[in-house]
């Protein structure tokens, strides 16, 4: 297809674009670097270019010159995360991260690359869009919700109107075939939430701990019951993971510490059990600290929703995929993953979809590789004219169905 094959003349660009800004990773919502290389990128297309007020965001229009644009023309929105994570890479690639702590672990500068080919392809066949499309190059996707601060700025009516279709591309570094397109109808991907507690209690000397009160003991005792609490108040077939990454207490091994802290991350798929999680996990809490006679504070956020992608549009995606590559290239997922998206805001209130594209190196084997946020994750080039091209026909094709 003419698409495809524009996007493979592309590709030097696409890819000299992706090596710098991996180069130079920046993270959260203040990416200054990041939102230059992208503006420099688009300089000479025919985009009206707007840029965050709250984070160093860019918003790109195209108005479509294409027969049978109206007053109600329609909108096609295509994303592309930027940030990076605080990761020191150990690829030892040629273009690895300059900046120490930081690097593109999640292939981000991917993303940001195709969506830039995607630009000046959907600018070339401008004349092929009855409507409008709006880019969104969003910062702080790990972490920062930084599609929530785009939405609050008004990412979804930067046309005029309310987007009528959304669509998100994300690679990954292992777990399929190389050039593989993966997605599925429904809950793609969990909601996330976190927790944050402290025990409250009173130090003392290791060797009379009943002259303090120990909040080394309850804490661990929280922990395993956070576990326990797991299998025994949720149904199986609607699962919920609950993870401790961080607990933190004391300065010496005699000493009994005045106060214990940890911090998890809690996923769910369904609201129900999301809300279920709200009010059992406090509760639990309390509970233990109660019984060990010492205070307890539980911070319980509540944060990305699950990234429930619609049905009709999801089969597009599938079709485009294979109009363009080929049917063995697109795989239905059975299963949700367990990480979660901030992309999950946009879906809310727009149709559309999210896909996954293999970025594995063509030589490494697809379940061994190191996975999205390692420092040792790599991406292959050889996908950036396929995501470049699926991000172009996917608005074309809504566009083209938009106007009929």
């Amino acid at each position: 297809m003419t698409v495809l094959a524009d996007a493979r003349e592309l590709a030097g660009d696409i890819t000299d674009l992706r090596h710098r800004l991996h180069r130079e990773p920046e993270i959260g919502l203040d990416l200054p670097r990041t939102q230059e290389k992208v503006l420099e990128a688009l300089s000479g297309l025919p985009y009206e270019i707007s840029l965050g007020t709250d984070t160093t965001s860019v918003t790109a229009v195209l108005r479509g010159t294409g027969a049978g644009a109206s007053a109600s023309r329609p909108v096609v929105l295509l994303r592309g995360d930027m940030d990076a994570l605080p990761v020191q890479e150990r690829t030892g690639l040629d273009f690895s991260s300059r900046i120490d702590g930081a690097m593109h672990a999640c292939g981000h500068d991917l993303h940001t690359a195709m969506l830039v080919g995607a630009a000046t392809l959907l600018a070339h066949h401008r004349d092929q869009l009855a409507g409008d499309v709006v880019l969104m190059f969003q910062p702080g996707e790990e972490g920062y919700d930084g599609a929530g601060v785009m939405i609050h700025e008004g990412i979804l009516d930067a046309a005029g109107r309310r987007a009528d279709a959304a669509y998100g591309l994300h690679v990954m570094s292992a777990g399929a075939p190389n050039g593989q397109f993966l997605s599925r109808a429904g809950t793609l991907m969990s909601a996330s939430d976190g927790l944050t507690v402290t025990v409250h209690g009173a130090g003392g000397h290791g060797s009379a701990p009943h002259q303090a009160q120990d909040p080394v003991t309850v804490i661990a005792e929280m922990v395993t019951a956070l576990q326990t609490m797991v299998t025994r108040q949720f149904d199986m077939f609607d699962p919920v993971v609950l993870s401790v990454g961080v607990l933190q207490a004391g300065t010496k091994r005699n000493i009994i510490p005045d106060s214990a802290r940890l911090e998890a991350t809690v996923r769910s798929y369904t609201p129900e059990s999301r809300a279920k999680l709200a009010r059992v996990v406090p509760r639990l809490l309390q509970g233990i600290a109660a019984a060990h006679g010492v205070e307890v504070t539980v911070d319980y956020v509540t944060e990305y929703p699950p990234t429930v992608t619609d049905a009709g549009e999801t089969s597009r995606a599938e079709r485009v995929v294979g109009e363009l590559f080929g049917g063995e290239r697109f795989t239905r997922m059975v299963n949700p993953l367990g990480g979660s998206e901030d992309f999950s805001r946009v879906l809310q209130q727009v149709p559309g979809t999210f896909v996954f594209l293999s970025a594995v190196p063509r030589q490494a084997d697809a379940q061994a590789a190191a996975f999205n946020h390692s420092p040792r994750a790599t991406f292959d080039d050889d996908v950036l004219a396929d995501g470049t091209a699926l991000y172009t026909q996917l608005a074309l094709s809504r566009m083209a169905e938009l106007c009929g």
